[in-house]
């Protein structure tokens, strides 16, 4: 049996063919798109492309492309040192399989089926199948250095604008994010807006794109000093049917306020959208930056939890991805607070503070609740609706100033970074989730129970514009009438909730009966993960959701409440 390493790649060979093309190996990879050749093993021949640049070696891998040729020709260390026992590895199997991205280990299992009931009969190593397995069960370890920020009051930030932000029209309207408010002559036109793209896009429309906001940050965010080895990101837009300059003053605000070398792409995915300025126009207007901004269209609509899925298989070119709403404006200096922690620790997911943008006016406001700093941790009652709680004293303890990253339960789930390599690792959303809803629980869920962590920013805040009264709304015809939201949410309890999921049903007994698909492969990667069950993270990271959210009793029985007619039942009489 043939045990070659293919050192360049990290790939270990035993007789597995492993297909994904292209590129072929006679030619240069591009290992930032995480393509893989094809690497075949027989007896003694090897992977001729690693073989002629003298990348082999017998050394058991890391599981993982390396970075670079740097990284590739560094010693692979010992049994000892890269033991699953280490703490910087922890357990993972990637699911789904996304192509290029991670191994499907369920086809290398099928694959070698026959040959390990060959070795128990004698044919060889008997232990070769779980060889195979371990070197797909870690995450991939830290291996970016990156410098704890550091505080200097007085002096201010490396990464702080050196001069007031310039208006993007001087005097204009909108300018510094104050209220701009039209006359009674707007009224029709304006609840026409409204009703269309639950904005009032008539005011929008006459807002630069490049206008200046108003700093919401504490005044201490201003003397931090970051590491500029900071991760690079792709910035990631997913919309359907957006109004123009809701969507494209989201594009301007990143590319303003977002140093550029660390700005790898924005990638826009246009979920099967059928207004006109989304089309052609679109497309000619992002030609100005040169290649920066990319649109991809879906073939049909997907919903936005699949779409942002989507979104991360297209984004190739950035280390960490940024999700924001297609109707934001980031703050200044948002950038590098939020992604340091990403850099300082891999499977942490930062959340910027998200602060309201009038969807009449366009004036922007912190996010009310709180603690007295407007400081607040996401949470949900147990019917699974988002709610704010105020930071707890429990983890104001845990930092050393007040503009701090804190822990949270949850995020809301429209705005938030995380490592790229990382979510794939995660298994992206939960493929069987639908349109809207309940993905920002499970993403937070998985987080946590697996061994990440996920950090509200005080320091990077972003504006959201939150949808007004009298929207239509734009579901797929397919959904109306339908409770995908409410699905959304038994499939999450039903994963991740353990026996808590008793509480949600006592508080939405009309989902008990809804069906919800098939979730064996979601609790066979929490199996796989050693994920923590929903108890420990009831004690010791949403600790205090029960004070503010009582559980609610079980319910004991389920079914109709019937009356009897000398011991007859009737439907009619069944409520």
């Amino acid at each position: 049996m043939c045990q070659v390493l293919c050192v360049y790649f990290h790939h270990k060979c035993s007789g597995i063919e492993r297909q994904s093309l292209p590129p072929s190996p006679t030619t240069d990879l591009n290992l930032e798109e995480r393509d893989f050749h094809t690497l075949k093993c027989a007896d003694l021949e090897v992977c001729e492309f690693c073989k002629s640049k003298g990348l082999l070696d017998t050394t058991p891998a890391w599981g993982f492309p390396p970075k670079d040729d740097k990284e590739a020709n560094r010693p692979i260390p010992n049994k000892g040192e890269r033991g699953l026992g280490n703490e910087k590895f922890k357990p993972v199997v990637p699911w789904p399989h996304v192509e290029g991205v991670e191994v499907d280990l369920e086809s290398i299992r099928r694959k070698n089926k026959a040959k390990n009931e060959l070795n128990q009969h004698g044919g060889g190593d008997n232990n070769q199948q779980n060889v195979i397995q371990r070197q797909y069960l870690t995450f991939k370890p830290q291996t970016f250095v990156y410098r704890d920020p550091v505080l200097r009051p007085g002096v201010l930030g490396n990464f702080e604008p050196k001069e007031p932000e310039p208006h993007g029209v001087v005097g204009g309207p909108g300018e510094e994010a104050k209220p701009y408010v039209l006359g009674p002559d707007y009224k029709e036109s304006i609840q026409a807006s409204i009703k269309e793209f639950g904005f009032n896009m008539v005011a929008s429309d006459m807002i630069s794109l490049d206008r200046s906001v108003n700093d919401l940050r504490q005044e201490e965010c201003k003397f931090w000093h970051y590491d500029e080895n900071l991760l690079t990101s792709s910035v990631v837009i997913v919309f359907h049917n957006e109004g123009w300059s809701t969507l494209m003053r989201t594009v301007h605000s990143v590319i303003k306020r977002t140093p550029r070398k660390y700005l790898a792409e924005i990638v826009l995915i246009d979920d099967f959208s059928n207004k006109a300025h989304l089309k052609e126009r679109l497309d000619d207007y992002i030609k100005q930056w040169n290649g920066l901004v990319k649109v991809f269209r879906n073939e049909r609509r997907e919903g936005l939890i699949q779409a942002r899925s989507i979104g991360a298989q297209k984004a190739k070119l950035g280390q960490v991805l940024v999700y924001l709403d297609a109707h934001c404006e980031v703050g200044i200096n948002w950038y590098a607070p939020l992604i340091a922690p990403i850099s300082k620790d891999r499977t942490t997911c930062t959340v910027p503070l998200i602060d309201v943008i009038d969807g009449n006016t366009y004036k922007i406001v912190p996010q009310g609740g709180g603690d007295e700093d407007g400081f607040a941790r996401g949470a949900w009652d147990w019917s699974m609706l988002w709610k704010r709680v105020p930071l707890t004293k429990r983890e104001k303890e845990k930092r050393k100033t007040k503009t701090e990253p804190y822990r949270s339960p949850a995020m809301a789930g429209g705005l938030f970074a995380i490592e790229r390599d990382f979510f794939f690792e995660l298994g992206l959303y939960d493929p069987g989730l639908q349109i809207w809803g309940g993905e920002n629980f499970e993403i937070s869920y998985k987080i946590w129970q697996c061994g990440g962590k996920l950090l509200f920013v005080p320091c990077s805040r972003v504006g959201h514009i939150y949808r007004l009264q009298g929207w239509q709304g734009n579901p797929p015809p397919v959904y109306v009438g339908s409770s995908p939201t409410l699905k959304n949410y038994v499939r999450v309890v039903e994963v991740w909730w353990d026996e808590y999921k008793d509480y949600f049903y006592a508080s939405r007994p009309e989902t008990k009966a809804l069906p919800y698909g098939d979730i064996s492969e979601l609790k066979k990667f929490r199996e796989d993960h050693n994920c923590k069950s929903f108890k420990w993270f009831m004690e010791e990271i949403a600790y205090d959701i029960t004070s503010y959210y009582p559980l609610p009793p079980k319910n004991v029985e389920w079914g109709e409440v019937c009356k009897a007619h000398n011991l007859y039942l009737f439907s009619e009489d069944c409520f």
